[in-house]
């Protein structure tokens, strides 16, 4: 396995400068006239200007040319996504296989982010039969820490010297996406389903979501003990627990703001909404993060998303990336609004992005190299190296807050060669063998994960957001006449590509 991850490497840390062998790819590149590196000397204070950070203004102003503490939360949100990938031990030939590698109480630190400010307050974890690959990982062994659950996440909250320094108390939630590959573009889409057919509080019908997303997010096992509670039960019941603690108890002002990559990204925007359309955020205004998510719902998700319920979302892609213009290829928010309404009305395939985009283009960047790898054009540490060198349309690529380009290469290919930084460079030591007192290598034993803190309240959240915790989701069963839907599907698109050439995306 090429591309673990380690132990102890640090989101901002370069894997040259460690041993003093050689020298950071910055300081290669420092001198060079086209891809000079200007630093940041101040840094202003979100103290006063938060709000429009998190999109009370849709970002009017701010993305062309950027804002430069808008990029520098874009970064360190999109560093709590990556944070996921991390932290994940997907490694079958460990009996932790699926689970977090770190105890909540210790994670930042032991990913080298200690000093972002903000404290775990419950992992997150998710079941699902459906086929997703490389997102659920089993082990090999028999006696694993759980035959159906995965990681999928965490909930953080600021500390209080970090709630001072940024006017408010930020609750984060981030959610992991497929480690490696990108097949379950094509094996999660389905067909979009209302909301409320999935337990979601909704009084629109038309109000639809791509049905695997929602099945991942809402799907739990009671044989499980981590998953006897679905994501979104956790979610739910967690945010309601921080923001009584935080608004009703202490009267501070709270923020929630929710960040992930790829899948993940989709997972983010559905709990956004799941939280404004149950209740759970209280008065609390909440943000998502984006970063290279798909499509999640139809033109009615949209606007509900937006103007129903007042949530701002920021996209960030790559325009190379295949991944956000799925699902919906052929019909989505480019095509005419009259032809997209009646085709949501009578088809289950037209889809909508939310919120805004900020488009990014690898292209632009001189540390990358030409490549046909779709998953180097997908990759989050990519994005983040681009919004680094990113100024607006049109202006040069200069990178800003001194982020290593060589994690770009930590879990892809993506780097020119003569920048010295081998591929997949990310690993634990000696793949996490260790040897024990007789010499012998052997897999170190660690604590058994965390299943639910604070479990006796859960009940009690749920209860009062009007959700019933003991009723299982019902699981989606596929039409009868699916073959006969995936014919007229077909007829459908060549009709519209024929017609309606000009709109499609």
């Amino acid at each position: 396995m090429k591309n673990l991850p380690s132990l102890t490497v640090s989101a901002r840390a370069s894997p040259n400068t460690q041993n003093g062998s050689l020298p950071s790819l910055l300081t290669d590149l420092e001198t060079d006239e086209d891809t000079q590196t200007k630093l940041v000397t101040d840094n202003p204070s979100l103290e006063n200007s938060w709000r429009e950070i998190h999109g009370s203004t849709d970002w009017a102003g701010m993305l062309d040319p950027i804002d430069p503490l808008l990029r520098s939360e874009l970064i360190r949100y999109g560093e709590m996504a990556q944070a996921c990938y991390d932290a994940f031990d997907f490694d079958p030939f460990s009996k932790y296989c699926g689970s977090c590698r770190y105890n909540r109480r210790h994670f930042f630190e032991e990913l080298g982010m200690s000093g972002c400010g903000y404290d775990v307050t419950r992992y997150l974890y998710a079941t699902s039969n459906l086929s997703i690959p490389n997102f659920f990982k089993k082990s090999h062994w028999e006696k694993t820490w759980s035959q159906g659950a995965n990681w999928i996440g965490y909930v953080a909250v600021s500390g209080d010297e970090t709630s001072a320094r940024i006017g408010r108390r930020d609750i984060v939630i981030a959610w992991r996406g497929t480690v490696t590959r990108l097949e379950w573009v094509a094996d999660l889409m389905d067909f979009l389903k209302p909301v409320n057919s999935k337990g979601i509080q909704c009084p629109d019908p038309d109000v639809k979501i791509e049905s695997g997303f929602l099945t991942l997010y809402g799907e739990k096992d009671g044989s499980c003990r981590f998953c006897k509670y679905s994501a979104r039960e956790q979610v739910l019941a967690e945010v309601k627990r921080l923001v009584e603690l935080y608004v009703k108890k202490r009267g501070e002002e709270v923020s929630i703001s929710i960040t992930g990559h790829s899948l993940g990204s989709a997972l983010a925007m559905v709990s956004a909404y799941d939280l404004a359309e149950t209740g759970a955020r209280g008065e609390c205004p909440v943000c998502v993060f984006s970063f290279s998510g798909p499509r999640v719902g139809n033109g009615r998700f949209k606007e509900r998303f937006e103007k129903d319920l007042g949530l701002k979302a920021l996209r960030v892609v790559n325009v190379h990336d295949s991944v956000p213009k799925v699902p919906g290829v052929l019909v989505n928010e480019r095509v005419n609004e009259a032809l997209r309404k009646l085709v949501d009305r009578l088809l289950p395939w037209s889809y909508c992005h939310v919120g805004v985009e900020l488009a990014l283009d690898h292209k632009k960047s001189p540390f990358l190299k030409e490549t046909s790898d779709p998953a180097c054009f997908h990759n989050l540490e990519a994005h983040l190296h681009l919004l680094d060198g990113y100024h607006g349309k049109g202006e040069k690529f200069m990178l800003v807050t001194g982020r290593d380009p060589a994690l770009v290469n930590k879990a892809c290919d993506f780097l020119k060669d003569d920048h010295l930084v081998p591929p997949y460079w990310r690993q634990d030591e000696n793949k996490g063998m260790i040897r024990n007192g007789e010499g012998r290598w052997i897999q170190p034993e660690r604590p058994w994960p965390e299943d639910h803190p604070h479990h006796i309240h859960i009940h009690l959240h749920l209860q009062q957001l009007g959700l019933n915790p003991d009723k299982c989701l019902t699981q989606f069963d596929a039409s009868s006449n699916r073959e006969i839907t995936i014919i007229f599907f077909f007829a459908f698109s060549l009709f519209t590509s024929f017609l309606f050439s000009d709109f499609i995306n």
